[in-house]
């Protein structure tokens, strides 16, 4: 059938402005964009749905229990990523992202109701939001690298995580404009539509995917295998972790990175809850609440980060990717948090914390989230989808732990300072950036060794033939 001329000239025209910021060509942009808008409206939920957790927990709650909460999401997650594991051998992608999404709303629609039953939400709803935000999204790149080659997803991934980077700016803009006139609670509601409306995304990416592997392609990316015919089923998501250098070394990688991240965050959130108290005694929070006074600061902060991450994703990823390589830009984090945690250490000020967090987080919102999930190009499908959840979700919540560990003997026995705890952070990048260039080394390796077999297998093939 020949393609309709006008649905071929706004592709033509699309495909030239993306080229603007990414190497696109002909045929791609549409499933480019789809996924965008996939993982824009994940992150919009995301983003809508955080400052009501961040009120919820610091205002109910405490800095402190924010930290200990993490043990709490580790032993779920323990528990809930071998049952994906089995869903992942089980279903389809398709059916995988449709059963999974359906879970995470419903427990929204609960929440609402509970909420507004007068009940207790603080440390449930923490739970549920730090298993929802590593599941889900880890899921999403999970299936962005089974339909993408090594190739296409180091060109197209910078145009899908600037869905991401948007995302997450609308999100957070919007959270702090229905606070005040609507309230927390109504926020969860609407994160459970835009949750329904990213698995219609879903859906439509993999059909087109389906229709476009009717034809014969040379080297496609793996097939999605039917139900009940993974390529191991049942296989221990935990054991193929450690089974595997390069998996464990990025793991392990993960992990610092978000104790780190969650030490910093420790450190900000513990500073915005004490100025909020202080203002709202001071008579200087304009009629707000410590619950919506913490709120509206987070939604401002978070919307910073975000814009600073959404202008490094629309004009520098793709060409830091291009230029210097995945294996130089995983360590680019790494490298600018040990400068703002030594800067830390020596200006202890809210303002200063303030800076050092939005140039981290807008770092690894963007770049680093973009290498990350590049890092999972070359592996096999169940390591995208099963290994990337204990990576992506498991140990990340483990660097939580850590955190709250630190946090507790910190401040109870050790009666650190903002300072003393940056200090600490100094050290533990120093190990996440030694990780973070052997990751970089295995990447160039496994995907060097790919690409020589593309070659061989094409001449065998090209033999077989004649």
């Amino acid at each position: 059938m020949e393609p309709n001329p006008r649905l071929t000239v706004p592709s033509g025209i699309m495909n030239k402005f993306l080229r603007a910021f990414a190497d696109v060509r002909p045929g791609e942009s549409r499933n480019a964009l789809l996924l965008a808008l996939n993982i824009f409206l994940i992150l919009t939920a995301y983003y809508v749905l955080k400052p009501v957790r961040e009120a919820l927990i610091l205002n109910q709650g405490s800095a402190e229990l924010k930290s200990y909460l993490s043990a709490g999401q580790v032993v779920l997650l323990a528990f809930l990523i071998p049952l994906y594991a089995r869903l992942v051998a089980r279903v389809s992608r398709r059916h995988l992202v449709n059963i999974v999404t359906a879970i995470f709303a419903l427990c929204l629609l609960i929440f609402y109701v509970l909420g507004r039953l007068g009940t207790r939400l603080d440390i449930p709803f923490f739970l549920w939001i730090g298993i929802f935000n590593m599941m889900i999204v880890a899921q999403f790149w999970g299936f962005a690298n089974d339909i993408y080659s090594k190739d296409e997803g180091e060109r197209l991934f910078p145009i899908v995580g600037f869905g991401a980077s948007v995302g997450a700016v609308f999100g957070s803009r919007l959270a702090a404009r229905l606070i005040a006139p609507f309230g927390i609670y109504e926020l969860m509601l609407l994160g459970c539509v835009l949750l329904v409306l990213q698995a219609v995304i879903t859906n439509l990416v993999d059909r087109n995917v389906a229709e476009k592997r009717q034809p014969a392609i040379k080297n496609p990316p793996e097939a999605d295998p039917a139900p009940g015919k993974s390529p191991s089923p049942g296989h221990n998501s935990f054991k193929l972790v450690l089974s595997k250098p390069y998996l464990l070394s990025m793991g392990l990688m993960i992990l610092l990175l978000n104790w780190v991240n969650s030490m910093g965050e420790y450190i900000l959130g513990n500073a915005i809850r004490g100025a909020a108290q202080a203002a709202v005694v001071a008579g200087n929070a304009g009629g707000l609440s410590v619950e919506q006074l913490i709120g509206q600061v987070y939604a401002q902060y978070f919307s910073l980060t975000n814009v600073c991450g959404l202008l490094l994703q629309l004009f520098i990823v793709s060409r830091l990717v291009k230029y210097l390589g995945v294996p130089v830009c995983v360590a680019i984090l790494p490298c600018i948090s040990l400068v703002s945690y030594n800067v830390l250490a020596f200006f202890p000020v809210i303002r200063i914390m303030v800076a050092a967090k939005v140039a981290e987080n807008s770092t690894d919102y963007s770049l680093n989230n973009t290498v990350k999930n590049m890092l999972f190009l070359p592996c096999s499908r169940e390591e995208k989808y099963s290994a990337k959840q204990v990576i992506d979700s498991f140990l990340v919540r483990v660097g939580d732990v850590l955190t709250a560990v630190l946090v507790f003997f910190g401040t109870t026995y050790l009666k650190l300072s903002a300072r003393g705890f940056a200090i600490i952070n100094v050290i533990l990048v120093l190990g996440w950036l030694v990780l973070a260039i052997r990751v970089g080394r295995s990447y160039r390796a496994l995907t060097s060794t790919q690409d020589q077999q593309l070659p061989a297998q094409a001449d065998a093939k090209t033999a077989g033939a004649h």
